[in-house]
């Protein structure tokens, strides 16, 4: 199985962190975001597609053409045109099915090998709180079946709402999807609201509920994993 890591960005939100180094080479618990991530692929995992952007070569220094036996390939996004783009510029190097995640945010294995079974899946995260920390992510709506309908960006989330942890299994049928824009208000194009179409075209997009998910959007949330 493949996977995607989207590490293009430039991580403006960090201040002088990212002056002159890139997010996911940011470091919690003395490993970069990006080798928590690498470490948290399932098993299954053998190819890793990095898509890269800003201070790139940086990434490809650290972690070369392998990483723990995992073969990794170089995507490069030149203009920041959000994480839907990012992802349809892999067009060339996946087949099959593939799991997508952020590189900055950190996950566990345990989570990623259950979607790893999945056909199609969103990774979720149950609010225990009435707000969410750094923001709000969208707000992932479920039918009867508990199978993803849609997802609401830039909604307050409650007590016991399901939010978008920004990972997926998602297969070569996204690249005959156009891609959707972001937000209303935005040149980006999103990877949610571009996968949703798949949902919205019948296909059944399986739910997998986070045990841990650890969002890095401010320079505090390095202090621990």
């Amino acid at each position: 199985m493949q996977a995607v890591i989207l590490a293009a960005g430039l991580g403006t939100r960090m201040g002088e962190l990212t002056r002159d180094r890139p997010k996911p080479l940011l470091t919690i618990e003395n490993k970069t975001l990006l080798e928590h991530n690498l470490l948290s692929l399932p098993d299954s995992v053998d190819e890793v597609v990095l898509v890269v952007g800003y201070l790139r070569e940086q990434i490809k220094e650290l972690v070369g053409d392998s990483f723990q036996g995992k073969r990794v390939r170089y995507v490069v996004q030149e203009e920041m045109k959000g994480t839907g783009h990012a992802l349809a510029l892999c067009r060339d190097v996946l087949k099959g099915r593939f799991l997508v995640l952020m590189g900055d945010d950190l996950y566990s294995k345990e989570d990623l090998e259950k979607m790893a079974r999945h056909p199609l899946a969103a990774l979720v995260w149950e609010l225990a709180e009435e707000k969410v920390k750094n923001g709000t992510p969208g707000l992932v709506k479920i039918d009867q079946n508990g199978k993803l309908v849609d997802i609401i960006e830039r909604q307050p989330g409650r007590r016991g709402d399901l939010v978008n942890c920004a990972a997926y299994v998602i297969d070569e049928r996204y690249f005959a999807l156009p891609l959707v824009a972001a937000g209303n208000q935005t040149a980006e194009y999103g990877l949610p609201q571009t996968f949703l179409q798949l949902a919205k075209q019948g296909a059944v997009i399986d739910i997998v509920r986070a045990s841990y998910w650890h969002k890095v959007t401010e320079p505090r949330d390095l202090a621990s994993k």
